[in-house]
């Protein structure tokens, strides 16, 4: 057993002594705005006797930030007449508080505002399709990556009958290049685009794909995963045959430093996760749903 594994493990047991019997978890949803949630969350982030997850424990609960506008990792089901929270994200936050004992409550938001929420104790975890940045890692604690199967590389999304000019970053020069704030994708923008590149900021990839179709921006940086799966739902743009330098690792879960314990639980139930492929798992049925729901797959 590897070592982080072992102290994963004992994490846990710890836990369970702590706690005795567990109940099964449920998902409970937010909006991101209820002040009372807010306050027990940040509670549970104040340094204590046992910490961050001894406090989870006590709760009974444990509090997800997520955007939930990125399918098939985080996006809304509303097929039922009620909102619900989706995707193999969401499935991977309810697999972590099944094994910590507790219930899930998920508290939406934009993507921008999760890290901040993070950091300040506002969510317990952050779940939302993270990169690991050098930036992140220094003002969070990031966990084992997860989803080690994608890597597709990250790039841009152009006009399709525009796709030849752009086989290289100076072919970006002066061009409207659509980001997410706070993304890693408009931090590859930043280092390896033309400095006289204008970064336009926008709330979620449909939005953004919407703007390059009509002309709003001439390019719009993303995954190279989701790249692909948007021009097949508009014929009208293709991804760049320039791609950003970056290797993926997978993603991971962002918790606020300090939280070792948290982090140790939280990494050990990843490790299982990755060992009995239970994400990717996760993803087919996420991709199938959104699909059934006629959900664009990013």
């Amino acid at each position: 057993m590897k070592k982080k594994g072992f102290f994963a493990l004992a994490a846990v047991l710890s836990l369970t002594l702590l706690t005795g019997c567990q109940g099964q978890p449920t998902q409970t949803e937010t909006n991101g705005k209820t002040e009372g949630t807010q306050t027990e969350a940040s509670e549970a982030g104040q340094s204590g006797s046992g910490g961050r997850l001894a406090k989870i424990q006590e709760a009974g609960k444990i509090v997800m930030g997520t955007s939930p506008d990125f399918a098939p990792s985080e996006f809304e089901d509303i097929s039922s007449g009620k909102k619900e929270y989706v995707g193999c994200d969401i499935e991977l936050g309810k697999y972590i508080a099944e094994q910590l004992g507790v219930e899930l409550e998920i508290k939406a938001m934009e993507f921008s505002a999760i890290q901040q929420a993070v950091a300040s104790g506002t969510v317990d975890m952050g779940i939302s399709g993270f990169a690991y940045t050098d930036e992140r890692a220094e003002a969070l604690l990031l966990s084992t990556p997860y989803n080690l199967d994608s890597n597709s590389g990250q790039g841009l999304l152009v006009r399709k009958d525009e796709a030849d000019q752009y086989q290289s970053a100076e072919a970006f020069s002066g061009k409207k290049v659509g980001t997410q704030n706070a993304s890693l994708q408009q931090k590859l923008a930043q280092e390896q685009l033309p400095s006289d590149a204008q970064l336009q900021l926008i709330a979620s990839l449909s939005d953004g794909v919407l703007m390059l179709s009509t002309g709003k921006i001439d390019a719009l940086a993303v995954a190279g995963e989701n790249g692909k799966s948007l021009s097949k739902s508009y014929p009208d743009v293709v991804m760049a045959e320039f791609m950003f330098d970056y290797t993926s690792g997978g993603n991971v879960i962002a918790m606020k430093k300090g939280e070792d314990e948290l982090a140790a639980a939280v990494n050990g139930i990843i490790e299982e996760v990755n060992e009995k492929g239970y994400y990717g798992q996760w993803k087919e049925e996420a991709i199938a749903l959104a699909d059934s729901l006629g959900i664009e797959i990013n």
